[in-house]
């Protein structure tokens, strides 16, 4: 399916009756000035040499008739009769064509319904593109899904909260559905057939495409392969073909009008269009089918009844008002109600206005982040407070002014957030675990830094839907995402009070430290207030090790043991870096020593235990002889592939 034009095709086709009609127009206005000059004020002849066509603006009409103004440029030849001789001249208006035609008559009706001069007048109330695709605003979408659904007799669904029936969807627009594996490979959701047609599905017995005949208004389902695999169901799969076939038919008819053997639009998993050259018009329909679709399924005036119902529920049950506590059960309940993926709901929650919903059921680096809450307006929609450990590193390697940020230990890298690192925002659980206080987890624009974020996925059509929803990332999700340091972070206040406390301290310890090894141990030890003992537990190491290492200037600890030594104290990452500076060790651009500075600049208060866990994460041995062991006991054939 080539690029089409709609403006080429009428200039190919009716360029002879609109010329016929202007030149009757301008013969029977031939004394307007815009058909004269200055020098023929009154020709004696006035003779339509030839037009230019210069635009066709279609406004869409009830059915498949489309109403279309043809915009002209004309060139009138002049003479005048002047006694002896003949005075000539031409002149160039724009003259403009109302026309009219019926698609399923395939234009054959054409009629101009009326001629003017130029005039620079209203956009049409209905626009349709050079390709007859419709032009849709984000702020019409509402109005859009509230004329679907009347259009298409299904106007109860805007009444009450009741979960729309596909089928029944489908049977009032007049179209039969079909399951039938599409392709072998199930890359191929769905797809809406315009025209009888032979075509070809899969058999998975015989493991062959096999012939068959479909008509037209047909949608043919996959129930194998869900429309983008991690936003909605076979059910969404229906209204999006369906969404395909009231608003896109006139952009596929033009298509016929080109090529009689277009029949059909497959829509693959990833989300696009196969079979497609035509980029303008299938990337506007299919951004349109996708974003309408779960919008159909849950119109938001009934879509708000029923979230303020479920959540004073849940309010009630789980005795809380703070609505990010509630979210995640209001989502979940919405989803099984509308039949629709957990996703689509959450992000239905966010445009009716809620969005605490934005901050729960987030998952990176394949576990769950907690629920948290920031202020309404406090990052674009192309931000978020949440990023993944590889983003954190690329940006520690890259970008100098994050890496500043890191290195002078203020900020933490903390349930998948980047928090400054202070006891009102930051804690340790009952059991060790490092975490955001209830009140940092409630407040995230005022304790931790935002990132900007890219999509990175699998084709154009998807990454345009999904940066509108780029801070709804979910356990199942196939898109990735790429999240860069925004450089309109800020600190407030207070924290620029205690960055300044804590940056003295940790000055003061940085002056004290002597020129050995074993001195800044035997300093360092004592600045963290922790025993011999604790730091052998928390540390996974013996007493006796870190005995010798404080009194004895000969020893020459691996890189290992220092890592053991400065996660067990949790220093600051200054301090860190004496300590690997004072053995000796020099870190090496590998993936190993990478991610261990990233944990001592980042993750020093999280503990080993955290640490080690996204070191595994990572592909690298944990630290410890006690976390290796259990590992290589629990998962010998992860222990292999590790670092």
């Amino acid at each position: 399916m080539p690029d089409r034009s709609f403006q080429d095709y009428v200039t190919s086709r009716f360029e002879d009756e609109i010329f016929q009609a202007a030149e009757k127009f301008v013969l029977a206005n031939r004394l307007k000035p815009e058909f004269t000059t200055n020098k023929i004020s009154y020709p004696s002849s006035t003779v339509l040499d030839r037009i230019w066509i210069k635009s066709v603006t279609v406004n869409d009409l009830p059915k498949m008739e489309i109403e279309f103004i043809v915009t002209v440029e004309a060139q009138i030849d002049l003479q005048v009769v002047r006694g002896q001789w003949d005075d000539f001249d031409e002149c160039f208006p724009w003259i403009q064509l109302k026309c009219r035609g019926d698609l399923d008559q395939n234009l054959d009706d054409f009629e101009v319904m009326g001629i003017r001069i130029f005039d620079k007048s209203k956009p049409a109330p209905r626009p349709l593109d050079d390709a007859l695709v419709p032009y849709l605003k984000k702020e019409n979408y509402e109005e859009e899904v509230r004329t679907f659904l009347k259009r298409n007799h299904y106007s109860e669904l805007l009444l009450e909260p009741q979960a729309i029936d596909p089928m029944l969807l489908a049977q009032r627009m007049g179209l039969t559905v079909l399951r039938r594996t599409i392709s072998p490979d199930y890359s191929i959701f769905g797809e809406i057939f315009f025209a009888d047609c032979d075509t070809e599905f899969y058999d998975p017995e015989k493991e062959q495409m096999v012939p068959e005949h479909v008509q037209a208004k047909t949608i043919v389902v996959d129930p194998q392969a869900y429309f983008l695999r991690n936003l909605g169901s076979y059910n969404l799969t229906i209204v999006h073909e369906c969404v395909h076939w009231d608003r896109h038919r006139k952009a596929f008819k033009l298509e016929q009008l080109y090529n009689r053997d277009a029949a059909q639009i497959k829509c693959e998993v990833v989300g696009g269009i196969r079979n497609t050259g035509a980029k303008c018009a299938t990337d506007w329909m299919e951004q349109q089918a996708n974003v309408l679709s779960p919008k159909i399924m849950m119109p938001l005036d009934s879509f708000k009844k029923k979230a303020s119902s479920l959540i004073k529920y849940y309010r009630k049950q789980l005795e809380t008002f703070e609505l990010v506590d509630v979210m995640e059960p209001v989502i979940k309940d919405l989803s099984v109600f509308y039949g629709v993926s957990v996703c689509a709901a959450k992000i239905r929650m966010v445009e009716a206005g809620y969005e605490e919903a934005i901050g729960v059921l987030t998952y990176i680096d394949g576990h769950y982040v907690r629920p948290h809450y920031f202020k309404k307006g406090s990052i674009t929609l192309k931000q978020t407070y949440t990023v993944g450990i590889v983003d954190i590193m690329i940006e520690i390697a890259t970008n100098p002014e994050f890496r500043s940020r890191m290195e002078q230990g203020t900020y933490v890298f903390v349930e998948n957030h980047v928090c400054f690192n202070s006891e009102k925002y930051v804690e340790y659980d009952i059991l060790g675990n490092f975490q955001l206080t209830e009140y940092g987890r409630l407040h995230i624009d005022e304790c931790c830094l935002f990132f900007d974020i890219q999509v990175k996925s699998v084709n154009k059509y998807s990454e345009a839907f999904y940066t509108e929803c780029a801070l709804y990332r979910d356990a199942d999700s196939k898109v990735t995402f790429e999240a860069h340091y925004a450089s309109g972070n800020q600190s407030h206040e207070k924290q620029i009070e205690e960055l300044a406390a804590f940056q003295k301290d940790v000055l003061g310890l940085l002056k004290s430290l002597p020129g050995s090894f074993a001195g800044a141990m035997d300093k360092v030890m004592d600045w963290s207030d922790m025993t011999e003992e604790e730091i052998a537990e928390d540390g996974e190491m013996d007493v006796r090790t870190i005995q010798r290492l404080r009194n004895d200037d000969n020893q020459n600890p691996s890189v290992e043991t220092i890592m053991q030594l400065c996660l067990a104290m949790r220093l600051p990452p200054q301090v860190s870096r004496i300590m690997i500076n004072r053995s000796g060790y020099t870190f090496k651009a590998n993936d190993k020593d990478f991610m261990y500075e990233f944990l001592l600049n980042g993750c020093y208060m999280s503990g080993l235990k955290e640490c080690n866990r996204l070191l595994v994460e990572q592909g690298i041995k944990p630290l410890g002889s006690i976390s290796r062991k259990e590992l290589k006991e629990e998962n010998p054939e992860l222990y292999k592939k590790l670092l």
